[in-house]
């Protein structure tokens, strides 16, 4: 392949070479490529930056989405740990992400930005002083030459016109010699004719000769002075290349995170949880919580109370209810994580016949909207209520009202305290059913 590039080079020096008269140009203009080059560097590099960016928001955005749903959600014991580790793994990635987009913004654009600024000098009436300087030393040390080539394309032309005046009067003097018309006087002039031109191109044969002679002894200076511009170029432009090579290798630094300890460090942490998640304290905690190893008051003969008797029975309030109404209609916040989507979806399917099938009520149905306004005979009569504190859905299939706000209950409440309903928008949804009043 290197001789093969070799010879396109000699091909093509040879059509449009660098020692032609005014070819230094290109050698010129890499000093203006350079300075365009370095911004084209730093646009590379901010755009990486803002991917770096975005990847990083977009990490940071998916955890902290995925880590209320895992915590929401029915998993448990020591595999949600391990679920929610990995949520951690992405918000430290992202933070990785973020140093390598200010790595790159703030250290290696800069970086950039400030040899650009060093090594390229802008002029007042335009260009650049490098350039202008190269231009002017190949003008310098070519002039001579180009003069002396400008004579001897001069005399090569005059020469080759000779030439052609010579043979165009040896052909004149030829058919002279054929033709009865043309009288010997006139022959005679013919052949003074050819003996001038042959003259005329003696002279400016040597003539040519001379000139050309006179270029190639300058030539070698001409050579010498060229390169010694030229070298002045090379000399700018391996300080250049010499540059980008450090400045690749630092941005090869910042964009490769396996490098970076703290990289490895987030999957080694990771595995560790993963791996010391335990199936059977898990098990074991789900019984004795949810299962058969939960405490039971089991029925025991009781004697008659008519205190106790005459007592209402108390209904269970949902997690988040006041315990008390207060004044000023806006309920404290509480903590519902004990029941998420998947609880109360469950709460319409715990007692169930084997011969009838439940119909499942959940907040997904409609596309989560609730776009229905048709009644369903199935979920009893439909009741206008009205809240009387503020409430704020915690989950997709949960509705938010403020303190005032009139809505349609479609379902009575259920076991846990949870009724259905729908908004005047249309949105259907659950609500704690000690939030509202009756009209």
């Amino acid at each position: 392949m290197s001789g093969s590039y070799d010879e396109c080079a000699v091909a093509d020096d040879t059509m449009d070479s660098f020692w032609e008269v005014g070819n230094y140009k290109r050698a010129v203009k890499r000093v203006d490529d350079g300075h365009r080059l370095c911004n084209d560097v730093m646009g590379c590099l901010q755009e990486r930056a803002k991917i770096e960016k975005a990847y990083g928001d977009q990490l940071t955005a998916w955890s902290k989405r995925w880590r209320q749903l895992i915590e929401k959600g029915p998993q448990y014991g020591s595999v949600e740990r391990a679920w929610l580790a990995v949520m951690t793994e992405a918000e430290k990635v992202s933070e990785l992400h973020q140093d390598v987009k200010n790595n790159l913004t703030n250290e290696d654009v800069e970086k950039v930005k400030n040899w650009q600024k060093e090594a390229y000098h802008k002029q007042m009436i335009g260009g650049f002083k490098e350039a202008k300087e190269a231009d002017e030393g190949f003008k310098k040390a070519q002039k001579p030459w180009a003069k002396k080539l400008k004579e001897m394309e001069a005399a090569k032309k005059t020469y080759h016109m000779a030439c052609k005046e010579e043979k165009l009067a040896a052909a004149r003097e030829a058919n002279g010699k054929t033709e009865a018309s043309v009288t010997a006087d006139q022959q005679k002039k013919l052949h003074e004719k050819v003996d001038k031109c042959k003259q005329d191109v003696q002279k400016a044969k040597e003539k040519y000769e001379k000139s050309l002679e006179e270029l190639n002894k300058c030539t070698p200076q001409y050579m010498e002075c060229m390169e010694q511009v030229f070298d002045q170029c090379q000399q700018h432009e391996v300080r250049r290349l010499t540059f980008l090579k450090e400045a690749l290798l630092d941005i090869k630094r910042h964009l490769n995170l396996t490098e970076n300890q703290s990289y490895s460090t987030i999957y080694r942490d990771l595995e560790r949880t993963v791996l010391s998640s335990n199936t059977q304290e898990d098990l074991k905690w789900f019984s004795n919580n949810h299962g058969p190893g939960m405490h039971m008051n089991w029925p025991a003969f009781e004697e008659y109370n008519p205190d106790q008797a005459a007592a209402p029975p108390k209904k269970k309030k949902p997690d988040g209810a006041p315990p008390t109404p207060s004044t000023d209609h806006v309920a404290p916040p509480g903590d519902r994580s004990s029941v998420s989507s998947y609880e109360k979806n469950q709460a319409y399917s715990t007692e169930w016949s084997d011969d009838e099938q439940p119909a499942t009520h959940s907040g997904n149905e409609n596309g989560g909207n609730g776009n229905s306004f048709e009644e369903d005979s199935s979920t009893g009569k439909a009741v206008r209520v009205r809240a009387l504190y503020d409430y704020e859905g915690q989950e997709q299939d949960e509705l938010t009202f403020k303190a005032g706000d009139e809505l349609t209950k479609t379902e009575d409440e259920d076991e846990q305290g949870w009724c259905r309903g729908r908004l005047d928008t249309g949105r259907e949804g659950l609500y704690p059913a000690n939030y509202v009043e009756p009209i």
